[in-house]
């Protein structure tokens, strides 16, 4: 991959790999990197995916070298979908690797869980719709140890009467803890399907 990425010749990244058949040779690449070698995107950012252990589970972590893109609970339903999801949405591949802001999210969740930590510096990236990316940051700005319904959280984004949109981009956020969907709940004070249970 780095060789295709600085541009040398497919060929010679197929024998520095050791594969003597060009077609084994791109399958492979095909399959981890979501394209043929003479396809690939060579501006196109890699992400790359690193396991974090967290006192709540262990996490997944996907970033490029710049923002956090993903931070799940490795036994979140759906895990695969939302990863395959990200991978085309983000037009690149996901290998496995360590970043600046997996290093810092890492360090951030460490202090966050022994209660030192209340808001997180780590850059994020966030791929949705505008309505998404809206209910996100609104998320957001929930303080640290307080909670909102959805209905709350419907008004504060303007949209009265879209509690069910809300609750929708709430299971669509792709960055657990950090974006705090956790700070949702019903009306009534109980969990609202949180997808991280």
């Amino acid at each position: 991959m780095k060789q295709v990425r600085a541009g040398e010749a497919v060929i010679d990244a197929q024998r520095s790999a050791g594969y003597e058949s060009s077609s084994g040779f791109r399958d492979a690449f095909s399959k981890i990197m979501g394209s043929a070698p003479t396809k690939f995107d060579k501006h196109s950012p890699i992400l790359k995916a690193s396991w974090l252990d967290t006192p709540l589970g262990p996490m997944l972590a996907i970033s490029d070298e710049e923002a956090l893109y993903l931070l799940e609970f490795v036994d979140r339903r759906g895990l695969e979908r939302e990863i395959e999801r990200l991978r085309l949405k983000a037009k690149t591949a996901i290998i496995p690797g360590n970043t600046p802001p997996i290093i810092s999210i890492e360090s951030e969740l460490k202090s966050y869980f022994e209660g030192t930590l209340r808001e997180f510096k780590t850059p994020i990236h966030l791929l949705g719709s505008t309505f998404q990316k809206l209910v996100w940051e609104e998320l957001s700005r929930i303080p640290y140890g307080q909670t909102r319904s959805y209905t709350d959280q419907a008004k504060a984004v303007g949209k009265q009467t879209a509690y069910r949109a809300v609750a929708n981009a709430n299971g669509a956020n792709q960055i657990a803890i950090v974006i705090p969907c956790h700070r949702i709940i019903k009306a009534n004070g109980d969990l609202g399907g949180y997808g991280g249970e």
